[in-house]
């Protein structure tokens, strides 16, 4: 087995991600210590807001938010998944399964005994911080869901995702630049393009990043799919408060706020906002989803 770690030199001067990089161990019963990546911006006394990204970006794509929330007097933490940005990246795709991606988080999460957090997640961020929350209830204050789900195969998925699915495993490039920018409204500049392909040298980077489409549970048998059914039962408990910030451009998520209207009792009452732009919103609308965050905060 082989772990990579991308070159510090791939990430010297990316367009607005200024961050000191901070890195912690944690350890896999099969692949023994893995490093995971981390931004730590913001007062350390400052509530804890937690950003997770998802597929195929990293935690440059926070990086407008992450500025406005740590302006704001929060502790703003978000690491990059592992087999992207600046943490480590097994080689061999079957050591990604969705419920590995869960317990390196929940690892990270406990090595640094974080508490009263305020998680923000969209794409595969929801599909593992939802069932963080829903398995740590009591480490988490509120959350706030932008272009996520949380599905459990018992649903028919957008026609959309199987597009995307294909074209994930078929794409001879799979270029991450390229995709960042097409699912939104092609507005980042080269520089920005070059950022999101920083962490992926060569196709050999990129197992972490071909397997995400792979483990969405689309069928009732999924190995997920019993794992997030139980999720849900706890979301459905789930009274603290939830804030809904989804796009209106989104192909693949367009919609799914009622979902989480319907079912979790948290998003009663609350100012939800509908943002302006494609799938990857913190590029396109970001800094209002951040302002909703801190008028949102108590």
């Amino acid at each position: 087995m082989t772990i990579l770690r991308t070159p510090d030199s791939r990430f010297i001067n990316l367009p607005g991600y200024p961050f000191k990089p901070h890195y912690q161990a944690i350890e896999d019963p099969d692949l023994g210590p893995l490093r995971i990546h981390f931004v730590d911006e913001g007062p350390r006394d400052g509530a804890v807001i937690l950003c997770l990204h998802g597929e195929p970006s990293w935690s440059y794509l926070y990086r407008k938010m992450i500025l406005v929330l740590a302006e704001a007097g929060y502790r703003v933490l978000a690491p990059d998944l592992i087999g992207f940005g600046r943490s480590d990246k097994p080689t061999e795709r079957e050591q990604y399964t969705y419920q590995k991606h869960v317990t390196w988080m929940k690892d990270w999460f406990n090595t640094l005994d974080l508490q009263d957090v305020t998680l923000l997640v969209q794409d595969w961020g929801g599909l593992i911080g939802l069932r963080m929350v829903a398995e740590m209830p009591d480490r988490f204050a509120r959350f706030s869901l932008a272009n996520t789900g949380l599905p459990t195969g018992d649903q028919t998925l957008p026609e959309a995702f199987f597009k995307w699915r294909y074209f994930s495993q078929t794409d001879e490039a799979f270029d991450p630049g390229a995709i960042c920018n097409n699912f939104g409204r092609g507005g980042l500049t080269e520089e920005e393009v070059a950022a999101y392909r920083a962490p992926f040298p060569d196709e050999s980077y990129k197992a972490g990043a071909r397997q995400f489409p792979m483990l969405v549970p689309a069928s009732p048998d999924d190995p997920a799919a019993e794992a997030n059914r139980q999720a849900w039962a706890a979301l459905r408990r789930w009274e603290k408060p939830v804030l809904l910030c989804f796009s209106d451009g989104d192909p693949v998520f367009a919609g799914g706020e009622k979902i989480f209207q319907k079912l979790v009792p948290g998003t009663a009452g609350q100012p939800h906002r509908t943002l302006h732009g494609g799938h990857f919103i913190q590029e396109e609308d970001g800094v209002a989803w951040a302002e909703a965050v801190v008028e949102w905060m108590p």
